[in-house]
């Protein structure tokens, strides 16, 4: 009996030790492992507090802004400007001497029925140069997407999440963004929830008039990203407006 009982004791701190030491290795693996990818609501605050804390960053570079705009592949206004955030932390852009390109002038006696015809190339030409400038413009109203316009977005339940490259990259669509019907596409890479571009579908005046929108962000060495590269095109105009951003120095 004694022999017994002294079996069963071994045999019960045996099955003490093992169960410990299983508990041991259950909980290793379990602090092992890989910790869940970010939901969908998670990346849209990180891609926030991202363009958040970039914004704040840029306000301590200055910068060359390049515009070129061009009309059935023909190059039509080139401008630059030197970019900077004033003390009232609004971003000024000024002129730099030589950056745009100098119009044709005609000189030399005209016919009545050329003067008309001048008129009329002139307006057209005024038209073109107003449509020019709305398409600039619609470029800055989304470069660089605001943070506050995503959440109304994603409040709204506007957004749609689309794996671009599995593991890779992700993109993140956020429609009715600033006008109705448009799209705001930004792409995230998932290893480092880093910006990799943004994309845009929308229109000037009205819908028929569409206009695509692609960016490529860039990387400071301080981790600021800023917008690099933009193209506008405007297919119903056929005109193309490209801006680089390039030179930042503190």
């Amino acid at each position: 009996m004694k022999y017994q009982g002294k079996s069963a004791i071994r045999i019960l701190a045996t099955l003490c030790i093992s169960l410990f030491l299983a508990g041991k290795v259950l909980s290793q693996d379990s602090s092992t492992q890989p910790a869940p990818p970010p939901t969908p609501q998670q990346r849209v605050a990180m891609l926030k507090q991202w363009l958040a804390a970039s914004q704040t960053q840029l306000r301590a570079y200055e910068w060359i802004e390049t515009t070129v705009i061009s009309k059935g592949g023909e190059e039509k206004a080139r401008k630059q400007n030197s970019c900077y955030y004033g003390v009232d932390g609004k971003l000024q852009k000024v002129p730099v001497a030589g950056g745009t390109s100098q119009e044709e002038s005609h000189s030399g006696p005209m016919l009545p029925p050329a003067r008309l015809l001048a008129k009329a190339s002139a307006h057209k030409k005024e038209e073109m140069v107003e449509y020019m400038k709305q398409a600039k413009a619609l470029i800055d109203s989304y470069i660089p997407p605001d943070p506050d316009r995503i959440q109304k977005v994603v409040n709204a339940g506007n957004m749609a999440v689309n794996m671009i490259a599995p593991g890779q990259r992700v993109r993140l669509d956020f429609k009715n963004y600033l006008k109705s019907g448009d799209v705001l596409s930004v792409d995230i890479e998932l290893t480092t929830n880093r910006l990799l571009g943004v994309a845009v579908s929308s229109y000037i005046e009205k819908p028929s008039d569409a206009v695509s929108l692609n960016v490529s962000m860039g990387v400071l060495p301080d981790g600021t990203i800023y917008t690099a590269h933009s193209t506008l095109n405007a297919a119903a105009k056929d005109v193309t407006v490209v801006v680089d951003n390039t030179g930042h120095r503190r």
